[in-house]
């Protein structure tokens, strides 16, 4: 009895921090898009310094139907486009910042919340 609780204990907790390799962490996403600089090029509500104009402003990216103009707007799609943008539309001008898988999940996480 005291196994099955410490494995549903330890499941829950990669859950709710993000690490059970299916969702990420709002909190760390939105730290990630800061620290490389999304708002260079892209406008993103509650990121300090947004105001980019060159790529498409961020706001409600919770609510499209589309990344890009092209792929579902599904978290395993936003994390692919962020991961390896030209590898997805390739003459997007979006470049790689060598984003890694969990970097991109938690990222998708944040901008899955604008809605």
């Amino acid at each position: 009895m005291t196994a099955t609780f410490f494995l549903f204990w330890v499941t829950a907790a990669s859950c709710q921090d993000g690490r059970n390799g299916e969702s990420g962490n709002a909190a760390r996403g939105k730290a990630a898009i800061e620290r490389h600089a999304c708002t260079a090029c892209h406008a993103i509500p509650n990121i300090r310094g947004s105001g980019g104009n060159v790529g498409p402003p961020l706001g409600r990216m919770g609510e499209r139907s589309y990344i890009a103009g092209e792929l579902p707007n599904t978290q395993a799609n936003m994390v692919r486009w962020l991961r390896n943008p030209p590898a997805v539309v390739p003459h997007t001008a979006m470049p790689n910042l060598g984003i890694d898988e969990t970097e991109a999940k938690d990222m998708a996480a944040f901008l899955a919340t604008l809605k």
